[in-house]
């Protein structure tokens, strides 16, 4: 188990994230159009992972908003930004805020998910939901990057994932 902060106060996640170096699990999740999200989906592609708690609060919308921003220069890659949010609100939210260049994808029906990547919170005001993290997967589905970020109410270490992704071009 990871232990994070929400305000300051620690509460403890389902596990850790994957390692480094070793397969990401596959997954799979809902879109927007309720289509299925998985793993194989983007075989071939570099893939970010932006796991946020919900795309209702301030600091997660920041995160989709900036990954959104930074996809356009990011060749053969896809972001990924996953939350137990309802696919319906995940796309009333990137279409209010123009955001078409990232996959909204919702745990709604695969709490597996969280659990399988480490991130679900299982303590605290917001446990059900998942810690905020990114991941890096490679083309070959191999983890190159991973950040639990400490403090939910904290965005990810931006720079540090998108140079990641930059040195497998």
């Amino acid at each position: 188990m990871a232990t994070v902060t929400f305000k300051g106060t620690p509460f403890k996640t389902s596990g850790s994230l994957p390692a480094a170096g070793t397969p990401a699990p596959g997954f799979l999740l809902t879109g927007g159009n309720l289509s299925d999200v998985t793993l194989n989906s983007f075989a071939s592609k570099t893939v970010i992972l932006n796991i946020v708690p919900s795309l209702d609060t301030g600091v997660c919308a920041l995160s989709a908003k900036r990954f959104n921003a930074e996809a356009t220069s990011l060749p053969n890659t896809v972001i990924v930004t996953i939350s137990a949010d309802l696919p319906f609100a995940q796309k009333r939210f990137c279409d209010a805020e123009k955001l078409a260049n990232i996959t909204i994808a919702s745990t709604f029906r695969a709490p597996a998910f969280g659990k399988d990547y480490g991130v679900l919170l299982v303590e605290g005001p917001l446990a059900g939901l998942m810690s905020r993290a990114v991941m890096v997967i490679d083309a070959k589905g191999l983890v190159v990057y991973t950040e639990q970020v400490p403090e939910i109410a904290q965005e990810p270490n931006y720079d540090a994932a998108l140079k990641a992704v930059k040195a497998l071009a």
